[in-house]
């Protein structure tokens, strides 16, 4: 197996997940490294788990699969892919015990994370957990419903994140032409919008801006304000700020269900086109507001005669990937309307997104971003708990919400003062019902809600965003 981009960045994201000093503790009690040369036990285990994840059957498998890699392996902790020779020495001489303690010692960290989907469970989550003794319940598609709910409430919008409880998003848009040319520290006057901008993607790079930092056109704009303001600064340049009042879905599977109660108990129409009999009469059942097309998705002359060129959203949940991303570029031809499209595979995600095919959701990413951001919590050894964990802009950047329980470096110094870490912005500070946009004689407080962006992966603990 090749591992693409996404791949290796989601691999990363597993390892991360390894108490590293617990492993280095058993690996010097096992004297694993006694003869390690340039294959460490560290890249020896990033090889075994390969080997697992990516299904390889031979040592020519893993060793090619990794090789494919190439500068990537440096985020994986690992100098350069093995040779056949070396890892088939490494299998046969690296004691076996170790491995044994290794998988003890993760053994001991597990916490049991159950994804469920039926829809029939969707009210009784807390009730499971407490009765099977999970620790956490992710429900992939009810999340991609919410995400896509979002993204109708508020169409102009490309993606949002949702902060403090809802209050702060964090939104992605395309620049727009008036404010192309323009510095980031000129918008507040500018436009009078009480915005911070976050994050821009140029030319397939990401950055960080600082105030002095001009905006081209082309660029994509990751913001983040409060629902309110965000609404205001959209106003203000033109971009659709109304909630969409009907919505054309293809595709009738759990994720169509979820969204169609949402947007119905908003009071909007809702047409759902699926090709499968028997599950027509489910959706009807379940959803008597919903109008239930027993039609095949990919007839275009159907999709033309139910209004497709006049709705205000059309969205494509089909199982299929290919069947979705065709559908939207058939509706984006013809239709001025909202665009939403599930994907479900993440390994053409560089292609999919020069294709504009206006939201894309990867119900995959929300799962990731959910297990990590609870592991995350867990392994924090100070009482600044991660609360809310994204992974935006294709997994270059990651968008965190501490609770602050304790003080700490980063508590009661003024921001102009603390030395924060290269490419991180403190983002957001709320404190009861107050949510400040930070300025530099602002404090971060015990008892704050601190909200950061940055292009490192693997902050822990809010101690982590300041330079040592």
């Amino acid at each position: 197996s090749v591992m693409k981009n996404t791949s290796v960045s989601l691999f990363r994201q597993v390892l991360d997940l390894i108490p590293k000093r617990e492993f280095e503790e058993i690996v010097m009690k096992h004297n694993g490294d006694k003869r390690k040369q340039s294959f460490d036990s560290w890249a020896h285990f990033v090889s075994m788990i390969f080997c697992q994840l990516a299904q390889a059957n031979s040592l020519r498998e893993i060793c090619g699969g990794l090789k494919t890699c190439g500068g990537k392996l440096n985020h994986l902790g690992v100098e350069s892919a093995p040779t056949k020779s070396n890892l088939s020495y490494a299998n046969a001489h690296r004691s076996p015990k170790m491995f044994g303690d290794i998988f003890h010692m993760l053994l001991g960290h597990c916490h049991a994370i159950a994804r469920v989907r039926n829809p029939s469970y969707s009210h009784e989550l807390d009730f499971i957990k407490k009765q099977i003794g999970i620790s956490a319940i992710i429900n992939p598609e009810m999340a991609a419903a919410k995400e896509i709910s979002h993204l109708l409430r508020f169409p102009g919008a490309s993606k949002i994140d949702t902060f403090a409880d809802g209050r702060v998003r964090l939104i992605k848009f395309a620049l727009p032409d008036a404010l192309d040319g323009v510095a980031i520290r000129e918008i507040p006057t500018r436009l009078k919008s009480d915005i911070l901008v976050c994050a821009v993607e140029r030319e397939g790079g990401v950055i960080i801006p600082n105030g002095n930092f001009v905006l081209q056109k082309g660029d994509q704009v990751t913001f983040l304000a409060t629902q309110e303001k965000a609404h205001a600064f959209f106003q203000q340049l033109h971009l659709p700020v109304q909630p969409v009042r009907n919505a054309l879905i293809v595709g009738g599977g759990a994720i169509a269900y979820y969204l169609s109660q949402e947007l119905l108990e908003n009071h909007v129409r809702v047409r759902i086109v699926e090709r499968d009999a028997a599950r027509c009469v489910e959706l009807a059942e379940q959803l008597p507001g919903a109008q239930i097309l027993n039609e095949d998705g990919s007839n275009r002359e159907f999709l033309l005669s139910e209004g497709l060129e006049s709705t205000e959203a059309f969205v494509a949940l089909t199982n299929i990937d290919e069947e979705n991303v065709l559908l939207t570029l058939f509706a984006k031809k013809h239709s001025n309307g909202k665009l939403v499209t599930k994907v479900n595979r993440l390994e053409f995600d560089d292609i999919l997104a020069g294709l504009d095919l206006g939201s894309v959701v990867y119900p995959k990413y929300m799962t990731c971003d959910y297990i990590v951001q609870y592991v995350r919590a867990l392994q924090n050894e100070a009482g600044n708990n991660i609360k809310t964990l994204y992974r935006i802009l294709d997994d270059r950047v990651e968008a965190l919400e501490f609770t602050v329980h304790e003080e700490s470096a980063a508590t009661g110094v003024p921001l102009s003062q603390l030395h924060l870490k290269k490419n991180l912005l403190l983002c957001c500070i709320t404190r009861g019902s107050k949510i400040l946009i930070p300025r530099g004689g602002d404090q971060i407080q015990v008892g704050d809600n601190v909200i950061v962006v940055t292009l490192e992966h693997g902050l822990h603990d809010l101690r982590d965003i300041v330079e040592h």
